[in-house]
């Protein structure tokens, strides 16, 4: 069994940047210090929203990187269905993780495999009512587990408190199977209540107005550390 908790991460979604400059956004929130850039693809389908395709990731991709010149992974949370040749366009584009939700997919398996083929980490994404079951038959395939602690589709929304509970139990299915797996947590964190998410198990953070929506994104971020050390 895998005991030890991996390092914190941070990863802002750049859904709450500013979408004339995300460019700068990206290397801005980069020179604050966060660890990941978090992409939510969203196809005004399977959810009431439309935002980035894979040229934007392929835009984006040269200026994930710190100010020494270190390459920052570039998170992507598909939020569309069907999941398979999209997952691949940004695998292709320079995604380092892909997610997506298992019911949309039609063979989830496969869509793991056709992510990993690409040389990809590929994760799965549990909404706030739906149980982690698919778990039993995917856990030695995937890399990262996202909960989603808002209902997927748009920023802005408030914490769900039932999420920590889930939190708990990914972080059991992960400790089970002794593997390296990212728990990361999406929606509603901010410094105030991000202590209390990795206290119920969860060692990535995706938070989208919280940073973006401050002048300071250094600040804010500095203020993620003090609470989770």
């Amino acid at each position: 069994m895998n005991s030890a908790r991996p390092t914190f991460r941070i990863a802002p979604s750049i859904l709450s940047a500013d979408f004339a400059r995300l460019g700068d956004e990206v290397k801005n929130v980069i020179a604050a210090g966060v660890d990941w850039i978090h992409f939510d693809v969203m196809d005004n389908h399977y959810v009431p929203n439309l935002t980035f395709g894979p040229m934007i990731c392929q835009a984006l991709k040269p200026h994930a990187k710190t100010p020494a010149g270190v390459a920052v992974p570039i998170d992507v949370h598909l939020m569309i269905s069907p999941v398979d040749a999209l997952a691949a366009s940004f695998a292709e584009a320079g995604a380092d993780f892909i997610s997506f939700h298992p019911d949309a997919s039609a063979h989830v398996h496969r869509s793991i495999q056709a992510i990993k083929s690409k040389g990809v980490k590929a994760g799965l994404v549990f909404n706030p009512a739906e149980p982690l079951d698919v778990l039993e038959w995917t856990i030695d395939e995937i890399d990262l587990i996202l909960i989603m602690s808002v209902n997927p589709g748009f920023g802005g929304q408030s914490f769900i408190d039932s999420a920590l509970r889930k939190i708990e139990l990914a972080r059991q299915w992960i400790e089970r199977s002794g593997k390296d797996i990212r728990l990361e947590v999406d929606g509603g964190i901010k410094p105030d209540n991000i202590r209390q998410v990795a206290d119920a198990g969860a060692d990535t953070f995706v938070a989208g107005s919280a940073i973006f929506g401050k002048p300071d994104y250094k600040s804010v971020i500095d203020q993620m550390r003090t609470a989770l050390n």
